[in-house]
């Protein structure tokens, strides 16, 4: 009985490890940038400019476009070398926005491909289909979301963090359940042969999903890393503009921090 609940543990572990993977899909490791960084605004790219905007602090909006820049509504006047470095950053954002959305695209993918390995294992075979539709469903639709925000040049923090949540979150609890339900039926039957098939699953899916995961993560992660040199790039622009806003203070459409060495694994977010 011991090894089977240990089994049933190692199962759960290993569903709730697909749910973590995905989560961390809008992050990317920080090994490459010079610093720690976030935004306080919502961003839209469109044809006519890049938008900042928020409801909480001010300046609330800030627009700029072809080296023009309003904030709140009002024109701010910029010299002709701020103008090149904000026809610059506008660039970049415009560049950056394909990428996080094609790495954010692969981390969903890679998260629910782990989950539906999981599911085909472990679950009931009365709930497996179910819990297979649920799971591309859920993924259709974070793609779908994906595609419809920053795909389409639109940054939300809140809206991304949704979207991971409320994908991950009732397939991961459904699964648990699942394979949590087979372990404890096995137990309860008495059949010695059940569960040590039930154990040699969990044992083999441990090793392979998780030489798999590592594998996969890594090649996510070097695509993620990717982004890192354009985010310092933007970083390099604002700290070296001179544009202030009419109370004074600099221009900020990202917040600069010097990485905290003593947190290890520590991850970034535009958030």
């Amino acid at each position: 009985m011991r090894h089977l609940f240990a089994t049933a543990g190692l199962a759960a572990t290993l569903a709730l490890s697909a749910g973590s993977a995905m989560a961390a899909n809008f992050s990317f490791s920080t090994d490459t940038c010079k610093h720690d960084y976030s935004t306080p605004y919502d961003v839209d790219v469109t044809a006519a400019g890049l938008s900042f905007h928020r409801t909480d602090g001010t300046p609330n909006k800030v627009f700029l476009h072809d080296g023009a820049l309003k904030v709140d509504g009002r024109d701010v006047a910029v010299s002709s070398r701020d103008a090149e470095a904000l026809r610059r950053y506008e660039d970049g954002v415009r560049k950056l926005m394909p990428e996080v959305a094609d790495v954010s695209r692969r981390g969903v993918v890679l998260g629910f491909d782990a989950m539906t390995t999981v599911t085909m294992t472990f679950a009931e075979p009365d709930q497996r289909d179910a819990i297979l539709a649920k799971i591309k469903r859920k993924q259709a639709q974070a793609i779908k979301e994906i595609d419809e925000g920053v795909g389409s040049g639109h940054w939300s923090s809140d809206r991304m963090t949704e979207t991971v949540a409320g994908s991950v979150s009732d397939s991961v609890g459904e699964l648990v359940g699942s394979v949590t339900s087979s372990a404890v039926s096995a137990a309860l039957s008495g059949d010695s042969t059940k569960v040590a098939a039930l154990t040699a699953r969990a044992d083999a899916l441990d090793k392979s999903l998780n030489q798999e995961m590592d594998k996969r993560s890594k090649e996510l992660e070097a695509r993620a890393n990717g982004i890192c040199p354009r985010v310092n790039d933007l970083a390099d622009l604002q700290q070296g503009w001179s544009i202030r806003l009419p109370d004074g203070k600099p221009l900020e459409l990202m917040t600069i921090k010097p990485k905290d060495s003593s947190k290890e694994g520590k991850k970034v977010a535009m958030d």
